[in-house]
Formats: C-alpha cells, sequence, structure tokens
C-alpha cells in the first residue's frame, strides 16, 4: 500500500482568497484567521490575493476565475449565510456550495469551502471566533494540505508521463500549468 498525505507546509505556495462583503461582522474575522493560518504556515504576505464580493452567491465565479488563472496552488471561499425568516438561505446556501465544488472540478485546483451555513447568528459568531473553532483558519489549513497534496500527484503525473515519452509509448505532446 502506499500512502499519500499533504503536509502543511505553505512556503513557496500561492493562494487566492474570495470573501463575502455580506455578513462582514461574521466574514471579517474568517479572513483574518484564514490570512493568519495562511502566513503561520509559511505563505508570504505578497502570495496571497484577497477579492471581496457582495455576498456568497457571488463567490464562485469569482473562485473559478482565480483558479483558472494559474497564478494560485489553491483557492479559499469564506462567507456566512445565516437562516432567516424566508427560502432565501436555502437558495443561497445551495448555490454557493454547488458553484464552489463545480468551480474547483472545472478548474483542477483545490477551492475551498469555508462558508458558513448556520440557522442562527450566535453560531455564526461562534464558529468565527478565534478563540474557538474559527472556519477560516480551519480552511487555510486545509487550504495548505490540499494545495501541498496536488503538487505531489501532479509531479507523480509528470514523472509518469515523462517515462512513457522516453519508452516511445506517449507520441503527444505534455502541457503543464503555467506558474
Amino acid at each position: 500500500m502506499k500512502l499519500r498525505k499533504g503536509s502543511h507546509d505553505a512556503t513557496g505556495l500561492k493562494f487566492g482568497v474570495v470573501v463575502a462583503k455580506f455578513n462582514k461582522f461574521v466574514t471579517s474575522k474568517l479572513l483574518s484567521s484564514c490570512l493568519g493560518g495562511l502566513t503561520k504556515h509559511g505563505v508570504k504576505e505578497q502570495d496571497i490575493e484577497v477579492v471581496r464580493v457582495p455576498g456568497a452567491f457571488e463567490i464562485p465565479l469569482v473562485a473559478k476565475m482565480l483558479a483558472k488563472s494559474a497564478q494560485f496552488d489553491a483557492v479559499i471561499c469564506l462567507g456566512a449565510v445565516i437562516r432567516g425568516d424566508t427560502p432565501h438561505f436555502d437558495y443561497i446556501s445551495a448555490e454557493a456550495s454547488r458553484g464552489i465544488g463545480q468551480a474547483a472540478l472545472d478548474s483542477d485546483i483545490p477551492i475551498i469551502f469555508g462558508v458558513l451555513t448556520t440557522d442562527t447568528v450566535a453560531q455564526a459568531i461562534e464558529r468565527s471566533d478565534p478563540e474557538k473553532f474559527n472556519r477560516g483558519g480551519e480552511a487555510a489549513k486545509s487550504a495548505i494540505e490540499m494545495a501541498t497534496i496536488m503538487r505531489m500527484l501532479r509531479g507523480d503525473a509528470d514523472k509518469l508521463m515523462s517515462n512513457k515519452v522516453a519508452n516511445g509509448k506517449v507520441r503527444r505532446k505534455q502541457t503543464r500549468r503555467k506558474r
């Protein structure tokens, strides 16, 4: 059995962060913890780009654009959707999660779901509290781990392709993602 896992050493990695302005009292705490988590694990500030969007619904499109830019090893999505008196919560949370997942599949870049979906404001505040379980910091750790895993897997795929080419088994030219 061969076991592979990512690391939390983010040295040399670049990250895009998409954060919703709506519910800023929560998302600003998520962002702060996320940035702290990235820099704590070796990411330089100049290797992080933050893009603010109006709300959670707008996150997937920007996340996809950042991922497809080939400038980042991973993209982190941060937002807070809090249940209200109408079904609006259900629509926004479903579309944000679907869109973020689709963007990751379309781009082959890890896109991390750090969007809180809570029933109450109190729950959102608790999940963004830096003294407790802050989802922003956890999203940063997930992004680092996924970026290192993808780098490892891409390296293995490149080696495999090179071996096949050297052995005359593959005639097509392989293209690599720009950095």
